[in-house]
């Protein structure tokens, strides 16, 4: 039985850096701002109402679904985008505070419209 823990720790020991520290890709069309999961499907983003659309994709901080019954009452900084037809929140994604660093990032769809981004380094820059 020793031995099997033995094999077991050695193997978890060599297992590659969790999915946590992976780097994440983000669409263009990713927003950033502070959501408060209220009562589902309904949040606060930035101060104002807004609703989960049906199907919406929320990504912890390891990138692993989470449901927003699970984030009650939580507040965070999250990137997200929105459904084109319904203006309903369809995908969301917590922030590590890695990603909270990359700055700029824009928080609105016109400054999405106006600045650059660098798909391959994730990164806005303003005109």
């Amino acid at each position: 039985m020793l031995r099997c823990a033995a094999v077991l720790a050695l193997a978890c020991a060599l297992l590659p850096p969790a999915a946590a520290q992976m780097p994440r890709e983000f669409p263009p069309t990713a927003l950033r701002g502070q959501i408060e999961f209220t009562s589902p499907p309904n949040v606060r983003l930035n101060d104002g109402q807004a609703r989960l659309a049906p199907g919406a994709r929320i990504r912890g901080h390891d990138n692993l679904l989470r449901t927003p019954a699970s984030l009650a009452r939580q507040t965070h900084v999250v990137h997200y985008t929105v459904e084109a037809t319904s203006g309903l929140l369809m995908d969301v994604w917590l922030l590590r505070p890695d990603e909270i660093a990359r700055q700029p990032w824009p928080t609105t769809p016109q400054q999405a419209r106006e600045w650059r981004f660098n798909r391959a380094a994730q990164q806005w820059s303003r005109p």
